[in-house]
């Protein structure tokens, strides 16, 4: 039974799920947007949420937890300097999943998700 049970295993060990989330967490924390699958989406979304919240206490221990899951400086120091006093007055959801509908070759559901607000770069 599946009674209680938190999370997706998402067909990964704990290291590889865990890896896959923090690279995708820097991925949308770097482009604003990415896309991949709807169920990967959802966990995304978890760990995302997360990591502003933790953020929007701009204390050097938040830094540090931050810093476990993005690997990354300069995209820790945009998550403190640019995209949390985005975020100040809202109280969460800060992240948007829209349906893309299924991959080609498999199937799988596709999803985008955003952070809120996203801009799309201007093309030259």
């Amino acid at each position: 039974m599946n009674h209680r049970k938190k999370g997706r295993k998402l067909g990964r060990t704990t290291s590889h799920r865990e890896a896959m989330l923090a690279n995708q967490a820097t991925s949308l924390l770097r482009y604003g947007r990415i896309k991949t699958t709807h169920p990967k989406c959802k966990e995304l979304k978890k760990v995302v949420e997360r990591l502003i919240t933790t953020a929007k206490d701009d204390s050097v221990h938040a830094r540090r937890q931050v810093a476990k899951v993005i690997r990354d400086k300069s995209i820790v120091k945009k998550l403190f300097d640019e995209i949390v006093p985005e975020f100040s007055e809202r109280p969460g959801g800060y992240t948007q999943i829209f349906q893309i509908g299924p991959r080609a070759n498999d199937g799988a559901a596709m999803s985008f998700i955003q952070l809120v607000g996203y801009k799309p770069p201007e093309e030259e």
